[in-house]
């Protein structure tokens, strides 16, 4: 039986990447993968701009339909390493097939149900299919491009995510407006069920001649330092940049001094820097991974350093929010081709933990960047938390860089 572990069958061009030699363009694949993180991006941030219909259609208050933001976030941190465990003798192109599925069958229960509980439960069913996709998607993608292109196919893939924070959740919530709430979730599914299509013909099936991995060699990865040291990087660049965005509309509102109107706009801007930020960390983390992370962790401190002290302008506000999606997300691709490499044998298992990395620096921090604006810091107090969060960033990527430079030597 196939398991995870092995690499996939590769045109001539990809595996002349392996060699050192990387390729003159990546393999469709990696752009068919991109499509479906691009639907994963778009539901887990599209409710945000359904709220209201959704509250007063199920008769909760608005804060308790925040929830089912809150569920999709815990099944995606808990989702993505269980599925990976639970999905590990599956071929790779099985199990995505079958997230998507799932995903899709999630979003029919969402436009149909009435109970407030059943659309929790719907949603967190969604987040553990969400998981195991980008799980999956993240490693065929690796091994798809070849170790020379790597974290510019995972940057393609996660461009994907953030292509739908421009495109796929401003259109959400605009047919939301005009169908009502439930047309999104009939549009996803549909959506979903195409991708799988697209997923069967593109997708190679797994390599033959392939050795079985047990769960316990797929965990025999958690003893790696470097691992470890590259999740906590995950969680505390992904937490800085958006415990801050999270909180980013009173920023702008209160202290910048911007209608509401214009918001979105600046949002708009945001998800344009951090989709630019992803496709060219891709690149540049190719050649150089260690000095792309330290950089980009450098960089969004600054950036968020300088959101604190300028926010009362509403011009170079609006400049750093796009600074900060491009330099502040920019390495996460890198960071992602960084945990597959640690991980050794368990690369679905490395991909997954730093899926849940991901989320959970987002949930640590927006809970964290919710009290400082209760604070006397006010609006500002986000962005003060943010600046603080990835200034830890500089911790785990030099240690890392440390490492590989004693390593090389021995």
């Amino acid at each position: 039986m196939t398991t995870r572990g092995e690499t996939l069958d590769a045109p001539a061009d990809v595996r002349a990447s392996s060699r050192g030699q990387p390729p003159a363009r990546l393999p469709l694949v990696v752009y068919v993968l991109a499509l479906g993180t691009f639907l994963m991006g778009t539901t887990e941030f599209v409710v945000a701009g359904l709220l209201p219909e959704i509250s007063g259609d199920v008769q909760v208050s608005v804060a308790q339909a925040g929830l089912l933001i809150t569920v999709f976030a815990v099944g995606m941190i808990v989702g993505a390493p269980l599925m990976a465990m639970l999905t590990l003798r599956l071929p790779r192109r099985l199990t995505l097939i079958l997230a998507l599925g799932i995903f899709a069958a999630g979003h029919v229960v969402v436009a149909v149900a009435s109970s407030f509980a059943l659309l929790l439960a719907a949603r967190f069913l969604t987040a553990l299919a969400t998981g195991a996709f980008w799980a999956v998607a993240n490693v065929v993608a690796a091994r798809a491009a070849g170790p020379a292109a790597s974290s510019r196919a995972l940057g393609v893939v996660g461009a994907g995510a953030m292509l739908a924070n421009v495109v796929g959740v401003p259109l959400g919530a605009f047919a939301g407006q005009l169908m009502g709430w439930r047309g999104p979730f009939w549009a996803l599914a549909a959506l979903g069920a195409a991708a799988m299509v697209l997923i069967a013909r593109h997708v190679p099936h797994d390599g033959s001649g392939r050795t079985a991995v047990s769960i316990r060699s797929e965990l025999s990865a958690l003893r790696s330092g470097r691992l470890w040291l590259t999740l906590a990087a995950c969680a505390t660049t992904t937490g800085g940049v958006l415990s801050t965005y999270s909180y980013i509309s009173p920023l702008l509102t209160d202290r910048a001094g911007l209608s509401s109107g214009l918001v979105p706009l600046v949002l708009v801007g945001f998800g344009v820097g951090a989709l630019a930020g992803f496709l060219v960390g891709g690149r540049l983390g190719d050649h150089r991974p260690h000095a792309t992370t330290i950089a980009a962790a450098a960089t969004t401190t600054v950036v968020l350093s300088a959101i604190c002290l300028l926010s009362g302008y509403a011009v170079p506000t609006i400049v750093l929010v796009a600074l900060l999606g491009l330099f502040g997300l920019g390495a996460n691709p890198v960071l992602i081709s960084l945990g597959v490499r640690f991980a050794g044998q368990a690369p679905t298992l490395g991909s997954a933990l730093t899926v849940s990395a991901f989320n959970l620096g987002t949930a640590i921090g927006s809970w964290a960047a919710g009290l400082a604006l209760e604070s006397p810091l006010g609006a500002t107090g986000p962005a003060a938390v943010g600046t603080a969060i990835a200034a830890l960033t500089l911790i785990p990527t030099i240690a890392i860089a440390l490492t590989q430079r004693r390593r090389r030597r021995r």
